[in-house]
């Protein structure tokens, strides 16, 4: 079953590629916001959560942020990483790069060690202050989970004008200083056949990681509930082989 997550802060969770992860949800808490509508999302689908679309103000974010490091801290248990997640597109919250510059302050009062991380869909790059803000952060991870535009289509199911061309251009402009992820997934879909694993996917896929020359992939499949209940698992050995090739491009791959 999916769902929402129920606050600003959540967690902290074990992340799989992360370590102790504390989350920073800036969509709504009841509702979910995004410019993708992804068919894995472990959300749901954006039109099951209509609700209020209000984001979370940047006081709320900053004060709930500090209480919960403190404490974290004094109990001995301070996160590895402060994760921006939750329920859509972080990326698309008007004071992002605001909320990411008193974060990293937070970071540096608290707990000096701990990353920063941002999980997005890379939708939002064309904004200069989103990448001013990513580029601040320890962790910026920006989804490319196809290089063929039918399939973003049918997998991201994008709720505005996407191009994967326009999208690797603007991450080429990252000059590295990037880490890109890739779900990996077989099913169906509306009648229709998903699978990124394909030799045409992944050779074109690689293509463009190539072209993009992150610091780091992460590849990863199925491991919540998804909205698509006809998708199926990647399993590790088969991701494995996948990040091998990543590695032989000289780009250092994880597999979760």
């Amino acid at each position: 079953m999916t769902a929402l997550y129920n606050n600003i802060i959540f967690g902290p969770v074990r992340s799989r590629r992360l370590g102790l992860s504390l989350g920073v949800n800036l969509l709504p808490i009841e509702s979910k916001l995004c410019s993708f509508n992804c068919i894995y999302c472990e959300c749901g689908w954006n039109e099951d959560h209509p609700g209020k679309r209000r984001f979370n103000a940047r006081e709320d974010v900053s004060a709930m942020l500090d209480a919960t490091l403190a404490r974290m801290v004094a109990d001995g248990t301070p996160p590895d990483v402060i994760t921006f997640a939750g329920n859509g597109e972080p990326t698309m919250h008007p004071d992002f790069e605001k909320i990411i510059d008193d974060t990293i302050a937070l970071r540096d009062k608290h707990c000096p060690a701990a990353k920063v991380s941002v999980l997005s869909n890379a939708t939002q790059i064309h904004r200069e202050d989103v990448r001013r803000a990513l580029l601040r952060v320890d962790n910026n991870i920006l989804k490319l989970d196809s290089a063929f535009d039918e399939t973003v289509q049918l997998v991201n199911k994008p709720q505005g004008s996407y191009s994967v061309a326009r999208t690797v251009e603007l991450l080429k402009a990252f000059n590295g200083e990037l880490i890109v992820q890739t779900m990996f997934l077989r099913g169906e879909y509306l009648g229709k056949r998903v699978d990124n694993t394909t030799t045409e996917e992944v050779e074109a896929w690689l293509k463009l990681i190539a072209e993009i020359k992150p610091k780091q992939v992460m590849v990863y499949s199925l491991d919540r509930d998804t909205p698509c209940q006809t998708l199926e698992k990647v399993e590790k050995d088969e991701l494995r082989g996948i990040a091998d090739r990543v590695e032989a491009l000289g780009i250092t791959c994880s597999v979760a």
